[in-house]
């Protein structure tokens, strides 16, 4: 009798798939960032503060990944003014590399040098399937504390950087800061953390600056 690992080949079918994805930005010069975070972790917000930042040196579109509701795509419309389209998932809690591919023809890739594509509010499903990015932001809030790299595991260990989001609300929480970093450092050695309010914009330009660079580097 021959047994099937559904789960285990529905994620290798993917992640063959997220070369296509490469192939496809790579062809276009996008850079392709992917944007994952429990829900209310401050992702759409974040990108109408970072946003501004980058537009001045690339043509940014945005794709807003959501079970339902065009709320997120409306807002980065309405704050940023660069193109954006709403992607519905239909009740499905991450983003596979054929989704990422319909999202991108959807949106158009010609005339962009810089998608972020908003992935589902969830810190389990999404870093499990690769979405054929350059770069993985992985976003954690305050008031989620300082421990959730030790309970999301792969989350962390997928991230390329992190950025510790609603800073300003740290004294009302029990948020310790070094041991939120030695905590992404037991699941991660490399990742960059940042610290980042987008209520008083502490942080911002920093994470900024990284993505340019990073952007910069693929240029090269």
């Amino acid at each position: 009798m021959k047994t099937v690992l559904i789960k285990e080949d529905i994620v290798s079918r993917n992640n063959e798939r997220a070369k296509d994805v490469r192939a496809l930005t790579r062809e276009k010069n996008i850079f392709y960032v992917n944007v994952m975070s429990s829900p209310g972790a401050g992702k759409t917000t974040l990108l109408t503060k970072l946003i501004p930042l980058l537009r001045d040196r690339y043509r940014i579109g945005v794709i807003e990944a959501d079970i339902d509701s065009d709320q997120d795509a409306l807002t980065i419309e309405r704050e940023t003014g660069v193109k954006t389209i709403q992607m519905h998932t239909g009740g499905a809690c991450h983003i596979t590399c054929q989704m990422s591919m319909e999202a991108l023809y959807a949106l158009g890739t010609d005339g962009l040098d810089l998608i972020f594509l908003e992935n589902i509010g969830n810190l389990v499903c999404p870093a499990e399937f690769d979405t054929g990015a350059d770069l993985n932001l992985v976003l954690l809030s305050v008031p989620e504390g300082d421990d959730k790299p030790l309970k999301y595991p792969l989350m962390f260990e997928v991230a390329s950087a992190v950025a510790v989001t609603k800073l300003d609300v740290c004294p009302i929480f029990d948020f310790d800061r070094a041991a939120a970093v030695a905590n992404v450092r037991r699941r991660n050695a490399s990742a960059p953390v940042f610290f980042i309010s987008a209520k008083t914009d502490e942080g911002v330009k920093e994470l900024a600056a990284y993505l340019l660079e990073r952007i910069e580097k693929r240029e090269q």
